[in-house]
């Protein structure tokens, strides 16, 4: 999302826990803010050398800049937004994608049998953290109209209705829902959009080295989770967010719960590798509803892979 945005064009703030000097409680030193922002320099210099648009000095737009953050920590995130108004004087896209708490999950136990301490940690990562950058973040967002607020979660609304397997898990998850409804409700007024998106089946690094495969090899594992066949890259919910924003009318939006998949379906984007996998709909229909299909028939394919821009 971080590099979808930047190759847009914006100037990215990379906030986070886990740096090169830091490891977060999540434990995965190989992805930090840093190379985040540089992957989102990276992109913005190369959007600009394609576009015709390089030169030399300072150049507003595509940068990344890496800003060490436990959102979970109020004078953190204030001194955060009180640098970025410092540094830009406004804020156009807060992307909510604060989480961190895979390791605390315990699927199909009882919550009379659950860590208690790591399901209410569940809570903070997930649900206060949101709450948090929101509180701080929103009045610099509402002084022009036209701001994004992207909550994001796991699993649509509709999809969440089918329990997640762990009580603090599942509520983790649908709190943010409520969340962008919530805020589309506050920031109408001013001119201000709120969504809830969820990726598909996700390849991120962490499912990757699950799964003991790459980017390149990710269709090794479809032998051991035949489901992953449906899998996305993350580059399809980055370019959502780059949709969403650079949407005019937004709005009409507001307060709803979007997928990648379905936004790719409405903008006309697809994933890396030219596809549209429609994710949700191959669960809600063949996973749980029964239909005689398979997830080929739920990846739409395209003619070529679109552009990185994503159009």
């Amino acid at each position: 999302m971080a590099v979808e945005l930047g190759r847009a064009g914006a100037v990215v703030y990379v906030t986070g826990r886990t740096t090169r000097q830091r490891v977060s409680e999540v434990g995965r030193a190989s992805e930090t803010i840093e190379q985040t922002a540089e992957l989102v320099t990276a992109a913005g210099e190369a959007a600009r050398r394609a576009s015709g648009k390089g030169g030399g000095g300072r150049r507003a737009g595509g940068t990344g800049v890496a800003v060490p953050t436990d959102h979970l920590e109020p004078e953190q995130v204030e001194a955060l937004v009180e640098r970025i108004d410092r540094e830009q004087g406004r804020l156009d896209v807060l992307v909510n994608s604060l989480w961190g708490g895979d390791h605390l999950i315990e699927f199909d136990t009882k919550v009379w049998d659950l860590d208690l301490a790591g399901g209410l940690r569940m809570f903070r990562l997930g649900v206060d953290s949101h709450v948090i950058a929101g509180h701080y973040a929103l009045p610099l967002l509402i002084r022009r109209p036209g701001g994004l607020v992207v909550e994001v979660t796991d699993g649509t609304a509709s999809f969440n209705r089918t329990y997640r397997g762990s009580l603090c898990y599942d509520i983790t998850k649908n709190v943010p829902h409520r969340i962008a409804f919530g805020l589309a409700a506050e920031l109408k007024e001013y001119g201000g959009t709120a969504v809830s998106l969820t990726p598909g089946f996700l390849r991120s690094e962490e499912m990757l080295d699950r799964f003991g495969v790459t980017e390149e090899t990710w269709r090794d594992a479809i032998a051991k989770e035949p489901h992953f066949a449906i899998a996305e890259s993350p580059a399809l919910i980055g370019r959502a967010v780059r949709a969403l924003a650079g949407d005019p009318d937004k709005a009409r939006w507001s307060g709803r719960s979007l997928s990648s998949g379905q936004l790719a379906k409405e903008y006309g984007f697809t994933d890396a590798d030219g596809t549209r996998p429609d994710c949700f709909g191959y669960f809600e229909d063949v996973v749980l509803g029964g239909r005689d299909a398979g997830p080929e028939d739920y990846r739409t394919p395209a003619a070529a892979p679109s552009s990185p821009g994503g159009a």
